[in-house]
């Protein structure tokens, strides 16, 4: 595991894709976020202006939280999000190429995946973590498998529309998976509630 991804990821089991988000409406989602406790922030490559976002989240959290993309599906858009200050690339697939991209710039490395195949060649290509992709062709039985054979120092989020069922599942394995739901994040909403769960003081 990647130590940024091991630090931020143990303050908060959760990733937070900010998709659709334009970069003057980022920081005030990302400070958002911040508040509710989430430590990891993710801007899809598909967004609008996506580059600018993670450099205006980026420069806005500073070592507060773990800023990055998804979607991303070259070595030249590794180049690009690291440029512009993120530290974790996501893809919604196993490409070896982009992974290697990614460790060889020091950046967390999270692929996409869906097999056992895919997952121990993410995990041979240097993956520090993987993402279990569509959670919606997924059910708690495949998580169970998967989480049986994979490397229990991996971490392994499962993304996509995760359902109650499937988000139950997922703490029930040793170790537990987290279940990531991707939305468009409302544009409307200035503040978010503070996680149910987490009862530590905010840091700062």
């Amino acid at each position: 595991m990647h130590p940024l991804f091991d630090k931020y990821f143990g303050m908060c089991p959760l990733v937070t894709v900010i998709r659709g988000v334009k970069p003057d409406e980022a920081e005030a989602v990302g400070e958002a976020i911040y508040e509710s406790g989430i430590r990891i922030i993710e801007v899809p490559m598909n967004s609008p202006e996506p580059l600018k976002s993670i450099e205006n989240l980026a420069k806005l959290m500073g070592d507060r939280a773990l800023i990055g993309a998804g979607t991303v599906l070259s070595r030249q858009q590794v180049a690009d999000v690291k440029a512009a200050g993120g530290q974790i690339i996501v893809s919604p697939n196993t490409n070896s190429d982009v992974i290697a991209a990614s460790v060889d710039a020091g950046l967390v490395s999270c692929p996409g995946f869906f097999t056992p195949t895919e997952g121990f060649a993410a995990i041979e290509a240097g993956a520090h973590a993987l993402k279990l992709f569509p959670a919606e062709a997924v059910t708690p039985a495949y998580v169970k498998a998967q989480r049986a054979v994979l490397p229990k120092d991996i971490p392994l989020l499962v993304v996509g529309s995760v359902k109650p069922e499937l988000m139950g599942a997922c703490s029930a394995t040793r170790p537990p998976t987290s279940a990531v739901r991707t939305t468009a994040v409302p544009r409307s909403t200035p503040t978010w509630p503070r996680a149910s769960w987490d009862r530590r003081p905010r840091p700062r």
